[in-house]
């Protein structure tokens, strides 16, 4: 699953460390989740769109094959 968490942290100048202590996870995770190598939970995705003021499907979308 593809995310725009990197790039909409960049925009707001916060580090993965930041966010992830906004949400409640750990830096890893946020790692984890920007380098493809997790997908975020349904409350975890909820939680960070809701933090950058967008929709879910505006953070996270599936790649069209």
């Amino acid at each position: 699953m593809k995310t725009r968490i990197a790039e909409l942290r960049k925009e707001k100048k916060i580090s993965q460390a930041e966010l992830a202590d906004i949400v409640g996870v750990t830096r890893q995770t946020i790692t984890s989740i920007e380098t493809e190598k997790y997908i975020a939970s349904l409350p975890l995705a909820y939680k960070i769109a809701k933090y950058f003021n967008l929709k879910i499907e505006d953070v996270f979308y599936l790649e069209e094959e």
